[in-house]
């Protein structure tokens, strides 16, 4: 993701929420366990953090495994 596609999603948002990058992926094909690695940004979640911090995940990672990541957050 470019930076100005990334400052385009931001503006979207209240300027005084923290950015986390979170990327989510399976430690092994079989596996239910997942790690976290650095990957290209493919989408965006809004999340609530501690207290009443406000957060934007940037999320990344295999192509299938952030659709599945994002279809289960929307559950």
């Amino acid at each position: 993701m470019r930076i100005t596609e990334l400052l385009d999603i931001l503006r979207d948002y209240p300027q005084d929420w923290e950015v986390e990058l979170v990327v989510v992926a399976p430690v092994d094909d079989d596996d239910e366990d997942i790690t976290v690695e650095r990957y290209t940004v493919d989408g965006v979640l809004p999340w609530n953090g501690d207290g009443d911090e406000k957060l934007l995940w940037l999320v990344g990672g295999e192509d299938d495994n952030v659709d599945a990541f994002l279809d289960a957050m929307d559950d």
